[in-house]
């Protein structure tokens, strides 16, 4: 006998790079010479002041329960963060800590969303967006942005693709999967077309905000620019990706008091309050020295620039430099069509990474779980000894090909 299961779930696929990451996983423990380029995850250690924290912490017994939505203090560090960073004014009425920046946007939707609800996404997107929403019984409406605008949607864009169904448009800078950022005009620009429709929100996910490179402007994010788009704003950040803390599991937002009650509502019946000890960890990453970043910074510029000169020089392949995040996402279309050593057609770019990581052992996520093919995503949060092996090999690959 089985069980039946959620409609909704049943038209939720799981998430492709932690399926790439898993079958990259699987071959290592086979024996194989895999080198995995498909998860969004620094190789950086946590920070010694950071870690440092969290033992003091459980040596002070912080390991209880916690208020559902997080600690006081922590609270503080992050309206002093949104304060000092952003140009943003919250109380702690406004602030909710989750499990994760994952949880907040699933908190977000599910809190907000009921059947015919709309929600605007950009293509490429983070590969949950569409399906957070489809699982709050939403539906989501994905902007195709192209690759001759770097990957980002327009005013004219977002215009015509608002309805009277419309309840959210999720804005994602700098970008995962493309490192590319939205200007501080392009955000304006955004944000007057936002402001004529008083009935749509707005979720910002600025995961990457510190993780911009020289030669990009100042950051800005969407609440900063048009107050009266802020009162519809929730603005999301987490310490995972700057702070190299993703097993932490510390996502944080800002926004309207009546929505950040409704998630903490939902909260209290989900997870309830993240681990103690991570948020008193995460009160030091915010409130603590950031030197550290000067260097990974460089170290990932670097990175980036290699990859993409390496990959640019493969067969088939094309491949922007983006501004930020630690992503590339190149074009395969030049593969499209191609036939491998064995025979085998590559029809897309699944074909594409598939067969990648079985004749090569290179682990990428191709770009159809994206949104947007056919190319593919390479995170080069890993280092150069281990990118230059990888992207030699893709060259190579490509070079097989038929």
């Amino acid at each position: 006998m089985s069980i039946k299961l959620s409609k909704n779930l049943e038209n939720i696929p799981p998430s492709a790079t932690v399926t790439m990451t898993q079958l990259a996983r699987e071959l290592k423990n086979q024996g194989k010479d895999v080198v995995s380029l498909s998860a969004g995850e620094p190789d950086f250690d946590t920070p010694d002041h950071i870690k440092e924290a969290a033992i003091d912490a459980i040596n002070r017994g912080e390991t209880k329960y916690t208020a559902v939505d997080g600690i006081d203090e922590l609270k503080e560090a992050i309206i002093k963060k949104f304060k000092n960073d952003n140009n943003l004014n919250f109380l702690k009425e406004n602030i909710s800590v989750a499990p994760g920046g994952k949880t907040i946007i699933y908190n977000a939707m599910m809190a907000t969303l009921n059947p015919g609800d709309e929600v605007i996404i950009a293509a490429p997107y983070w590969v949950s967006y569409p399906d957070i929403v489809k699982l709050a019984s939403g539906t989501p409406i994905i902007i195709k942005a192209k690759e001759e605008n770097n990957f980002k949607i327009s005013a004219d864009d977002l215009e015509k693709n608002i309805t009277k169904k419309t309840k959210w448009i999720i804005i994602n800078s700098p970008s995962n999967p493309t490192g590319e950022v939205y200007s501080k005009a392009e955000l304006t620009s955004l944000a007057k077309v936002i402001e004529k429709h008083p009935d749509l929100y707005i979720l910002s996910d600025d995961i990457y905000e510190y993780l911009l490179y020289r030669g990009s402007e100042k950051f800005s994010t969407i609440a900063e620019i048009d107050p009266e788009v802020a009162k519809r704003t929730i603005t999301m950040n987490g310490v995972s990706k700057a702070y190299s803390m993703t097993g932490w599991r510390i996502g944080y937002c800002a926004g309207p008091k009546n929505i950040i009650d409704a998630m903490r509502k939902l909260q209290s019946q989900s997870t309830s309050n993240p681990s103690s000890i991570s948020q008193w960890a995460a009160v030091e990453a915010l409130n603590g020295k950031k030197e550290f970043l000067k260097d990974w910074l460089l170290s990932f510029e670097e990175r980036r620039d290699m990859v993409v000169g390496m990959i640019n020089s493969a067969n088939g392949l094309k491949c922007l430099k983006p501004k930020g995040a630690f992503y590339v996402y190149p074009s395969c279309n030049g593969i499209i069509g191609k036939k491998t050593p064995d025979g085998r057609i590559i029809k897309n770019d699944k074909d594409f990474a598939m067969s990648l990581l079985e004749s090569k052992s290179i682990s990428v996520v191709h770009g159809e779980a994206f949104g947007l093919s056919p190319y593919f995503r390479i995170s080069y949060a890993t280092s150069m000894k281990k990118l230059e092996v990888a992207c030699n090999r893709i060259i190579e690959f490509c070079d097989e090909l038929e």
